[in-house]
């Protein structure tokens, strides 16, 4: 199916001019025929994409409309992203000033639909392959002059949960022990993420921004790159928006990248270098901490931008936020302040009533689960992730 260019919407008719005048010339350099332009797809921002066609295979134009989107950052990161030897989208000429960009065409494929269309084998060969490219740009990646994912940014991030979620989703208002809940919270969450080593962050690594190419995966949506902690990336791989997994294939998954990881040197100097459960610790920690601003934002979509369908997804994230915040002392002041918003939740840990303890001994990762009542003998025995 296409649309010409004229059958595109535009709000504004002075950017659609400029859009073709930017346009023509670039269908006659690149073979493109300007009437197979055709929506591609869009995401939560405000940026489109359009697909458009020629003999010599398809591309991508971006249109990120300033100010509210700029194509500096994508430019800068796509940049670094195939330096570091990562499948990102070459940029093939772009219009910085009014926000377009033509890019090469990864394909329609995206690790989420394959997830759907696999069966398990297939899952796992994908994760393994993303596993192994996001080392590759934690290890590779040119993280200078990057934004820091510093205190300030962290904080901001959490306190889209209370703005958005609590007080606009769900209308309601914390009183001062809610408050001083959400400040330990907070200020525990923050000091897990920024005593880990600090590397190039996608920020959004997950299967709706990872497509399956022959040099898989092709990376998506990283203009929000920033130099941050190291087990972000992961936890947005793990626990993601759109599809979730058994927590037995979280756990191997994430000690595979830890295995890849500790080999790059990547966990040097702190204690998660040496002990998977330290590391899974501080995976379910950052994953906590997108989660809560991943409500917020959700609903920010809902209430601010007009964009409803995102907030289908809330129960999903009050789901995750709930099991790691029953798992940890620190954290489980968090659960009182969900409950009021989602009603009764999830508040045992792995599996069905059990708790997990996780070692590293001698380069094998060993999970046993506990169990939180009395088993038949020969139940709950230990997994080993090699």
């Amino acid at each position: 199916m296409t649309a010409d260019v004229d059958s595109i919407p535009w709000a504004d008719a002075r950017r659609r001019e400029a859009f073709e005048a930017w346009l023509a010339p670039l269908c006659v350099t690149h073979r493109l025929d300007r009437a197979t332009l055709a929506p591609a797809s869009a995401d939560a921002s405000f940026r489109r994409y359009l697909r458009i066609r020629g003999p010599e295979g398809s591309m991508i134009v971006m249109d990120a409309p300033p100010p509210m989107e700029e194509v500096g950052p994508f430019i800068d990161v796509a940049g670094r992203l195939r330096a570091a030897g990562l499948n990102a989208p070459a940029v093939h000429a772009a219009d910085e000033q009014h926000g377009f960009l033509l890019l090469a065409d990864l394909g329609t494929r995206l690790y989420l639909e394959a997830f759907g269309q696999g069966g398990a084998h297939e899952a796992d060969r994908l994760m393994r392959d993303a596993t192994r490219a996001l080392v590759q740009l934690q290890r590779h990646g040119d993280a200078r002059g990057l934004p820091a994912y510093d205190e300030g940014l962290l904080r901001a991030e959490m306190a889209l949960f209370p703005d958005w979620c609590v007080a606009r989703e769900y209308g309601q208002q914390w009183g001062e022990a809610q408050l001083k809940a959400w400040d330990r919270v907070t200020a525990a969450l923050v000091h897990s993420a920024l005593a880990q080593p600090q590397v190039a962050v996608h920020r959004d690594w997950m299967p709706r921004n990872l497509m399956v190419c022959d040099d898989n995966p092709g990376v998506l949506d990283f203009q929000d790159a920033v130099h941050g902690p190291v087990t972000y990336d992961i936890a947005s791989l793990l626990r993601d928006a759109f599809w979730s997994w058994d927590e037995e294939r979280e756990i191997d998954w994430a000690a595979r990248w830890w295995e890849q990881a500790r080999k790059a040197g990547l966990l040097a100097g702190h204690a998660m270098a040496d002990d998977f459960g330290e590391c899974w610790r501080a995976i379910e920690w950052m994953g906590l901490q997108r989660h809560l601003k991943i409500l917020g934002i959700f609903s920010r979509l809902k209430h601010r931008d007009g964009k409803p369908r995102y907030a289908t997804d809330l129960p999903r994230f009050f789901g995750y936020a709930a099991k790691v915040a029953s798992r940890y002392r620190e954290l489980k002041p968090l659960i009182a302040l969900l409950e009021p918003l989602s009603g009764p939740l999830l508040t045992t840990g792995f599996g069905r009533g059990e708790l997990v303890e996780l070692r590293a001994r001698r380069g094998k990762v060993h999970l046993r689960a506990h169990p939180l009542w009395p088993r038949a003998e020969g139940q709950g025995q230990g997994l080993d992730f090699v």
